[in-house]
């Protein structure tokens, strides 16, 4: 099995926390679209061996100012180039403003069958801070529309530790997610990156840092609440009932091979990693010459022990020192065993039939433990 990214760079407007590739110019939208499907044709030989696709994944930029047209254009020569299973996950990443009851019906005649909207916070003062497009009303129609359309398979994103967000508040968002019985939640935790608006307001001492205690305190909430309504942590940001993980997700999790489409996407089939340019102008370029504008680099044995380490130890299927040891060798393992002492100690990482499972006080660290292991 095998997923497929297509980056769609356009939005209305920029939150001030988001570091990912975008345009808030739609002029160049047409030609993209050309570029695109462009790109799958020639990309039609990436996998090495033949692969079924079992996830489309539609991420952004904003993904729902794609309309239904639009989406069958980028389908069909997905269809025509790739063998896609016929119960495929399909994910649209949407901002609520934009699913209105019209725009759900047109969502709802192409192959899209499941929506991924962000909404980040049911509360006006928290989506002004980070500068979304939607108000709080929107938010909760969007969700309350797509159900009424038919849309089963929802996931919402939420973000915690913003200096807006009480933790009075941050407990009324959960609640307000669990009260529309969907399945799954992203949750993640509000960091600043340099190259975003709240990067260039930190660095000129505009506002203050992140509260780290505060952020730790609404995870350890939100681990309690999830708990409490069913939800299985798969991931660290992720949570869902029963066994409705995000297929497309677990494909990177797992380790599975992926192919990325459209400027700064990213691929990998297990051996190397390849990401496409950042640049609209220049990746529409390149492909009105048949050609892609990319960089790529094939993965050391190390790099990939790492690539394993930080994304199994992620998630509740832990990291298998068994695999460790038949992909990478011995050493590999004694190196890991011997660094992961400490935490297991400290009861941040238990060892359970030859895997290590982060505890929940190790998730907070999640990312200092990860690097410790890296070879």
């Amino acid at each position: 099995m095998a997923g497929i990214y297509i980056h769609i760079p356009f939005c209305k407007q920029a939150c001030h926390y988001c570091d990912f590739h975008f345009s808030t110019s739609l002029k160049n939208k047409d030609a993209f679209l050309v570029a695109l499907v462009k790109e799958i044709e020639l990309q039609k030989n990436y996998f090495d061996t033949f692969e079924i696709i079992n996830t489309i994944y539609f991420g952004g930029g904003t993904p729902s100012l794609l309309s239904e047209k639009e989406i069958e254009l980028i389908i069909e020569p997905l269809h025509k180039y790739f063998t896609i299973d016929n119960h495929a996950e399909i994910t649209l990443e949407a901002n609520p403003d934009d699913l209105t009851p019209s725009k759900l019906n047109d969502l709802s005649r192409t192959p899209i069958n499941r929506l991924s909207i962000g909404i980040q916070s049911f509360f006006d003062e928290d989506l002004k801070w980070m500068n979304r497009a939607h108000n709080s009303s929107q938010a909760s129609s969007a969700v309350k529309n797509a159900q009424d359309k038919g849309f089963e398979n929802i996931t919402i994103d939420l973000i915690y530790g913003t200096p807006t967000l009480s933790n009075e508040n941050w407990t009324e968002n959960l609640q307000r997610t669990f009260d529309f019985k969907i399945k799954h939640i992203s949750a993640y935790c509000l960091t600043i990156e340099p190259k975003t608006v709240l990067g260039h307001q930190l660095k000129n001492k505009m506002i203050e840092s992140i509260d780290e205690q505060k952020s730790a305190v609404q995870f350890e909430k939100m681990l309690e609440e999830m708990k409490k309504n069913n939800f299985v942590q798969y991931e660290i940001s992720n949570f869902c009932v029963g066994d409705n993980y995000s297929k497309h997700n677990s494909n990177y999790w797992l380790r599975q091979n992926y192919l990325g489409l459209g400027p700064s996407a990213h691929s990998f089939n297990g051996i190397s990693r390849r990401w496409n340019i950042s640049n609209n102008a220049l990746y529409i370029k390149a492909l009105e010459s048949n050609t892609i504008n990319y960089t790529g680099e094939v993965l050391s044995k190390s790099q990939q022990y790492n690539e394993y380490i930080l994304t199994s130890l992620r998630t509740f299927w832990g990291t298998d020192l068994t695999y460790i040891k038949k992909h990478f060798g011995s050493n590999f393992v004694a190196t890991c065993i011997k660094e992961v002492q400490p935490y297991i100690m400290n009861n941040q990482v238990q060892l359970l039939e030859d895997k290590l499972f982060l505890t929940d006080k190790g998730k907070l660290f999640a990312d200092k433990i990860t690097s410790d292991l890296f070879f």
